[in-house]
């Protein structure tokens, strides 16, 4: 049985590689190990060493803590209760496409870009 942590380890993992446009193969190429490998570690089935964690989050140039946020929504969603909203949006494509492509405007224009889209959304409201 799937432990909820690593669950939510493995779609931190996923979710931080899908960002940088990295795929399984070069995640584990950069960490030594192979691709079926990060496969297990991203659907929970494998538990990720604290040694190995700590590479991944080298590779994938985040702070080892990354992988634990938003773990008591994890928690919850493993045993049933509704997802956080955070949790949904990992889950979401178009969301992490979104996001994805965002990262991807030069700094000034994201900033106006950001900007927008705060105003758009107090109107909204």
């Amino acid at each position: 049985m799937k432990h909820p942590v690593d669950v939510h380890v493995g779609k931190r993992v996923r979710h931080r590689r899908w960002m940088i446009g990295m795929t399984q193969q070069q995640l584990a190429e950069a960490v030594g190990i192979k691709f079926q490998q990060i496969q297990k570690y991203e659907t929970g089935m494998n538990r990720v060493s604290a040694s190995r964690l700590w590479d991944i989050s080298d590779a994938l140039d985040v702070p080892v803590a990354f992988f634990f946020e938003g773990l008591d929504g994890a928690e919850e969603s493993a045993t049933g209760a509704a997802a956080t909203a955070q949790g949904d949006m990992l889950v979401d494509k178009e969301a992490l496409e979104l996001v994805r492509s965002y990262y991807a405007i030069p700094e000034n224009q994201r900033r106006r870009l950001f900007e927008l889209a705060r105003v758009l959304s107090d109107a909204a409201a």
